[in-house]
């Protein structure tokens, strides 16, 4: 766990592994790209085509990793036993879409049915590291994973990012059961290794998932009306997790985007309908992705600030911008509609150059070209735990 690597073909030579030396300031940088996607599938068959949910088909987009978290994949026992032998449909869907564009499922993680993927492109693989993943339990109190949170952490260019999909209690009257549930979660997951343990110890946190808060107050009849007139404002004031950021201290420095979409359940499947069940559901924005950037990282506010992951000692700058916060109306196959946001991450230091460099021939064309030659640096702290991951780029 204490190393990811790669084998990526780029003439003659290959590199992968951890990192070690920091880039000079790059002004020029564009930043690293990153699409974090939510949604709960409502235990449906996948669709035939997710390109538009990726924006594959966008001409401007340059994504640099995928982070895909979704609730209430398919998880009955003769599913679920069939899913640990064989990949389950929603990872192959996601897979094979991805997979043509030089994308390479870095790690997985699941937990009946939620499932978190995560994607990057094949020539970033060098510059991740500590891949770790976590989960925890918190239906029927703690026992039943039907609700909680999978989490995977790595190291991108010496950073330490999280990404943790929950799942959280419904109904409108448990909003502080639902922080109690992201409060445990937070508790209980811990990574191996001295740069992050918790969850918050990281230098960015994206969280995201079927969060389940609700709009406190209003009535079915003033919500959808306040939705057809296209004033979400007013609905934003009287929304649980809104409210929650003022006051629990549990989400200090979480950010969100506006909520320029409409709510994203409940939805009759295979409309745009809002419920119109015996039970007609309120209209609400369930599915969210917020973020958190560690203020001691950014600001050196903390007294004693964590040992610089960078060999010279310099303080580590992140900027997150979010450049689209969305819904994807065009889904109708459950009663949610799937979320997605993008963001630019910028470093004001980076490290690249691997810890690992490998040499391998441009062709193998008889069994004794299958040679592979690696080098370590001298600052590298071996482990029994180490692996060397063989990629097939198409």
């Amino acid at each position: 766990d204490r190393m990811s690597a790669a084998l990526i073909q780029e003439q003659s030579a290959v590199s992968f592994g951890s990192l070690s030396v920091p880039e000079t300031d790059d002004a020029a940088d564009d930043g690293f790209s990153m699409q974090i996607i939510t949604w709960n599938v409502g235990t449906a068959v996948p669709p035939d085509d997710v390109s538009s949910l990726l924006g594959l088909n966008s001409v401007d987009a340059r994504i640099d990793m995928y982070v895909i978290g979704l609730q209430e994949v398919n998880s009955m026992i003769n599913k679920r036993l069939k899913d640990a032998i064989f990949t389950d449909q929603w990872s192959e869907l996601f897979m094979d879409t991805l997979s043509p564009f030089g994308y390479v499922l870095v790690t997985s993680e699941r937990m009946q049915g939620q499932l978190l993927l995560v994607f990057a492109k094949y020539y970033l693989l060098p510059n991740l590291q500590d891949i770790q993943t976590d989960c925890t339990r918190t239906g029927l109190g703690g026992y039943w994973g039907n609700k909680g949170g999978v989490s995977a952490r790595l190291s991108l260019c010496g950073h330490m990012i999280c990404f943790l999909n929950c799942h959280l209690p419904a109904h409108m009257e448990n909003s502080e059961q639902r922080m109690d549930n992201f409060e445990s979660i937070l508790q209980l997951q811990q990574f191996n290794g001295p740069a992050a343990n918790g969850v918050l110890d990281h230098d960015v946190v994206f969280w995201f998932g079927d969060l389940n808060f609700r709009i406190e107050q209003y009535d079915i009849r003033f919500v959808k009306s306040a939705i057809e007139k296209n004033k979400l404002g007013i609905l934003w004031e009287k929304d649980q997790l809104n409210i929650a950021k003022a006051v629990e201290p549990a989400l200090n420095g979480f950010q969100e985007g506006p909520l320029n979409f409409r709510p994203t359940y409940k939805y009759d499947v295979g409309t745009n309908t809002f419920d119109t069940s015996s039970k007609k559901r309120k209209p609400a924005w369930t599915d969210r992705i917020l973020w958190r950037v560690k203020m001691s990282d950014c600001y050196d506010l903390s007294p004693n600030p964590r040992r610089s992951n960078f060999p010279d000692g310099k303080s580590s700058h992140i900027q997150v911008l979010q450049h689209v916060y969305r819904s994807h109306m065009e889904y109708l196959i459950s009663d949610h509609k799937p979320v997605t946001a993008i963001f630019s991450l910028k470093f004001s230091h980076k490290m690249q150059t691997p810890l690992i460099q490998l040499q391998v021939e441009d062709e193998w064309s008889k069994p004794s070209d299958a040679v592979v030659r690696y080098r370590m640096a001298s600052s590298f702290a071996k482990s029994s735990w180490d692996w060397l991951g063989l990629y097939r780029v198409s």
